[in-house]
Order: structure tokens, then C-alpha cells, then sequence
């Protein structure tokens, strides 16, 4: 008999129940364990817990009724398990060790760790921002924000925001990588600073009848559309519009794309229809997709159903249903909740861009462009053709996906990675929907990375993989210093050999280490 006791941080076993009276006999799936019984579970220093797998607690309560006659296995033996497991807590256990069979300390491998930079002390002259702004078409004024301009023989970067914020989003990036890049970030037309400067429609001589919930100073809700805004609609084609004139008339030369959520779908359908102006594209937990109701070109009969598509005035039928969403989302206490659910670290300081959030829900515009917005149709192509013609195009694609985020989950950034497999693939944890905010000294070390890889035409490595192969997975654990404190967060590496299966296995092993 041999007590299991922990002295690493993390150690993990297979055991086989074969022999103990009560437990179930269930048959394995994975072939090389039918016939037995098993349990994975992982016991951590400092605590009689485990996390296991396979087993409810019932039969684990009755285990120390028996004498186990068990057997405990290396992990690597079994490494290509592919189940989850989940968390519980149970006493620890007697088990007998079969001859031959090893422990898993020998087989718990160090997690290599990598001192990146921090982000530059605010009072640091380098990376200025400045704010401005640009009338693209009459009454349709561009907010924007860019550092860098002193940086003229170096690549320009464009950073596309998410739904409901802004350039200010993107300000740590503006920043750091402002001392060696040329970077701008812009707000969507309807979005942010971009909200149109007048009222989009005429008002009737009934004040409330032109007035969301009798209050007089909301745009957007008059009898019909003045002549500027006749086909105003804030969708995914405008904003692939905005982005090509913005680089058109503004940058005036191909760019790095970095897009997150909404930012991230919108650059890659710029992208698919001019690669002309890309030099590469990063998502950062991109939206896979965007829009609710049929685009009108690709199902002109569905597209019949549906009437309104967010043009301007928005309709009185609508009028009651869209005062009830946008109090929802508009409420402190909504924006508080979303922060809370997309970043994964609770200590982020997000101060700034509430404020930011709340300053824009108070425009006059801001509920009339929200409801555009919503209702807006689709885009001309799906996030999948747009990845097809990516590819098709030779356009460069990098993949930073937070790996904690509720919204968009890592599997819709690995679906990414299956479209385009040349792609790399950089996981962050923690780091929820907005990596670059929450985890900005990695996002932008990463990106940092990347674009020097295409710039100097692979002879700079990419990020993570001195020393590595490009092909497979690699780990590591990123250091850096925030406000005089150590922080550390790991990043797991995807290369150009990625299968669902070795994903599957790269998260078994990360719960064991």
C-alpha cells in the first residue's frame, strides 16, 4: 500500500479501479482502455483535493470502503485522452501500486519562461497620441486617434475597435507600439466619437412625436430622413467603406489590420475585398459573425420579410421596443456587467473605458444609432468566405485569441486556425474578449513579433519560437512587470501542424502542469 501525497504544484493520475467491489464496470471509450476502469483526477500541493474525471462523487465515497487493487499509470502513457475534466473536491485515497507502473512526477515538464517589456511609463515622451478628426462624406465625421508619425520608414498599423467602444480602446497600443510603428486607430461611423453631428432626420411640429420616451433632445426618430442620410445605415458594408477611404486618403498605403470582436470580422471583410491595401491581418477574438437579418443581395426574398434595415427615421412600430433595449444596455449597471464578464481579470482597471461608455450612450444620436446598428443586414460575404479568399489572396493572418473569453470562445478562433493553417495561432490566459486591454504588454509584444517575422521576410522568428519549431505546439509562460508587480501569463503556440486532436491533448497536459 502506498499513500498518493503531492509535493509538486500539480500532479496528475490514471488509475485503474479493476478489482474494487461496487464501482461501476463501465467500458472506456479510447481503445486502449476498454475493459477497464478509470479515473483521472490531478491532486495539488497543500491540499487532500483532487479534480477528477469519469466518476461522481458516490463512487468515490464508497472507494475507501474497499481495498483498492488499482494501479497508478503515467499521464504520458494516456496523454492522448481527450475528455475535460471537471472540478470536484474528495478525500484522498490508498491505493496499490501495480509493478511497473510510474509516477507522473517524473513526467511534469517546466513551463519555459519569457521576460517580454512592460508598457512605457506614461510620463515617457515616446508614443504621443493625438486625436482627430476626418469628414469622409458630408455630415459623416471619423474620429481618430495615432502615434508614430515620426516613425516614417516604418510599417503602419490600423486598429479596428469592437461593438460599443472606441479608439480609446486601443490606446495601449497606441502607446507602446506608437515608439516604432505608425498607428492609428479609428472609431465606426455610429460608434464612439463618430456619431453623427447633427440630426439624421426632420422633425415634426409634434415635438413628442419625433422623441424617444417624450424626450425631445434624441436623434434619429423623426417622419422622414434628410437628404444626406437617405441611405445612411451603420452596417458592416459602411464600415468596410470607411476603413478602404481611411487608408485611401488618410494612411495612403497598404496596412497592418488589427481588429478585436466586431473590429476583428470587419477587417478580415476588408481584407477579402482589398488585399491590395493589406499587409496582414491580426484577430483578436474576432466575431465570426455579424448581422441579424438577410442581406438583401444575397436573399432579396427573405430580405422581403424584413422591411426595415436600419435606415433612417427608425419606425414608430419599433419605437417602444427600442426604448426598452437601449435603457437596458444603456444602464450603469449593464455596463458594469458586461465588464465583468468579458475581462477575465477582475483587477484590470477598466475605469477609463466605462467612463468612455457612458460618455457615448449620453450623445443624442446614441440610441438611434444603436438601433441601426442592430437591425443593419449582413455583410455580402460570411466570415468564412471571407477566411477562404484570405487565403486565396496569400493575405497574412495572426491569431491572438483570450482564452477565458465567455463570449467568443477558443473554439471559434481554432475554427479559424483549421481555415487557414498556415496562420499562427497565439492562446492567452488569462485574457478574456479583449486581450489587448486586459493583457497589453503580451498582445503587443506578440504583434511587435509578428510583424517583424513578415517585415524582415522570416528571417526574424516569429514570437515564442527561438529555438522552436514553427510546425507544432509550444508553451510558455510570458513575464513582465505592471505597476511594480510581477505578473505572468501563459501563452500556448499553435503552428502550422494543428489538429483538433494534439488541441485536445495540449489541454489535457495544461491541467497537469
Amino acid at each position: 500500500m502506498e499513500t498518493i501525497t503531492c509535493h509538486a504544484t500539480r500532479h496528475c493520475y490514471i488509475v485503474d479501479f479493476r478489482g474494487v467491489n461496487g464501482l461501476s464496470t463501465r467500458k472506456s471509450k479510447i481503445p486502449i482502455l476498454r475493459g477497464k476502469r478509470f479515473l483521472c483526477f490531478l491532486l495539488e500541493s497543500g491540499s487532500a483535493s483532487s479534480r477528477y474525471s469519469r466518476v461522481d462523487s458516490l463512487r468515490l465515497k464508497r472507494l475507501h470502503q474497499h481495498r483498492s487493487s488499482g494501479s497508478v499509470y503515467s499521464r504520458e502513457k494516456y496523454e492522448r485522452v481527450g475528455s475535460s475534466v471537471v472540478t470536484e473536491t474528495s478525500n484522498s485515497y490508498v491505493l496499490d501500486v501495480e509493478e511497473g507502473g510510474s509516477s507522473v512526477t517524473d513526467s511534469v515538464q517546466s513551463i519555459p519562461k519569457v521576460s517580454i517589456p512592460s508598457l512605457p511609463e506614461k510620463e515617457n515622451g515616446d508614443g504621443v497620441i493625438s486625436s482627430h478628426f476626418w469628414e469622409w462624406k458630408p455630415k459623416l465625421i471619423v474620429h481618430y486617434e495615432t502615434s508614430g508619425s515620426e516613425n516614417t520608414d516604418s510599417p503602419p498599423v490600423l486598429f479596428l475597435p469592437g461593438f460599443g467602444v472606441g479608439s480609446f480602446h486601443y490606446e495601449k497600443q497606441l502607446k507602446d507600439l506608437g515608439r516604432d510603428y505608425r498607428a492609428w486607430a479609428l472609431d465606426f461611423l455610429g460608434q464612439g466619437m463618430s456619431l453623427p453631428v447633427e440630426d439624421p432626420t426632420l422633425q415634426s411640429q409634434d415635438g413628442d412625436k419625433g422623441s424617444l420616451d417624450g424626450e425631445a433632445n434624441v436623434w434619429g426618430f423623426g417622419d422622414e430622413s434628410k437628404t444626406w442620410a437617405k441611405e445612411l445605415v451603420f452596417s458592416v458594408d459602411l464600415w468596410r467603406d470607411q476603413v478602404r477611404c481611411f487608408i485611401e486618403e488618410v494612411i495612403q498605403e497598404p496596412v497592418y489590420l488589427v481588429g478585436n470582436s466586431l473590429g476583428g470580422f470587419v477587417a478580415l471583410y476588408f481584407a477579402a475585398r482589398h488585399p491590395e491595401l493589406i499587409k496582414g491581418v491580426t484577430l483578436l477574438n474576432a466575431t465570426p459573425f455579424w448581422g441579424f437579418l438577410p442581406n438583401r443581395e444575397r436573399s432579396p426574398r427573405l430580405s422581403r420579410f424584413f422591411p426595415w434595415a436600419g435606415t433612417f427615421p427608425l419606425p414608430s412600430r419599433l419605437r417602444k421596443f427600442i426604448e426598452i433595449l437601449w435603457q437596458k444596455i444603456s444602464d450603469p449597471r449593464s455596463v458594469t456587467e458586461i465588464l465583468k464578464q468579458v475581462y477575465s481579470d477582475h483587477t484590470t482597471d477598466v475605469d477609463e473605458v466605462y467612463s468612455r461608455i457612458i460618455e457615448t450612450t449620453q450623445h443624442p444620436a446614441a440610441a438611434a444609432s444603436f438601433a441601426s446598428i442592430i437591425f443593419a443586414p449582413q455583410g455580402q460575404l460570411t466570415f468564412e468566405e471571407t477566411l477562404d479568399r484570405c487565403r486565396m489572396n496569400n493575405t497574412p493572418i495572426c491569431l491572438m485569441y483570450g482564452k477565458d473569453d465567455p463570449w467568443v470562445r477558443p473554439i471559434w478562433g481554432l475554427q479559424v486556425k483549421r481555415r487557414v493553417p498556415d496562420a499562427p495561432y497565439y492562446e492567452i490566459s488569462p485574457a478574456g474578449h479583449c486581450p489587448h486591454d486586459e493583457v497589453p504588454e503580451v498582445v503587443n509584444f506578440l504583434l511587435r513579433g509578428w510583424i517583424q517575422n513578415l517585415e524582415s521576410g522570416g528571417s526574424v522568428v516569429l514570437p515564442l519560437l527561438e529555438g522552436e519549431g514553427s510546425e507544432h505546439f509550444v508553451r510558455k509562460d510570458l513575464e513582465f512587470t505592471r505597476k511594480g508587480s510581477e505578473r505572468m501569463v501563459r501563452v500556448q503556440f499553435y503552428g502550422s501542424k494543428f489538429s483538433v486532436w494534439n488541441w485536445l491533448n495540449s489541454q489535457l497536459k495544461a491541467l497537469f502542469i
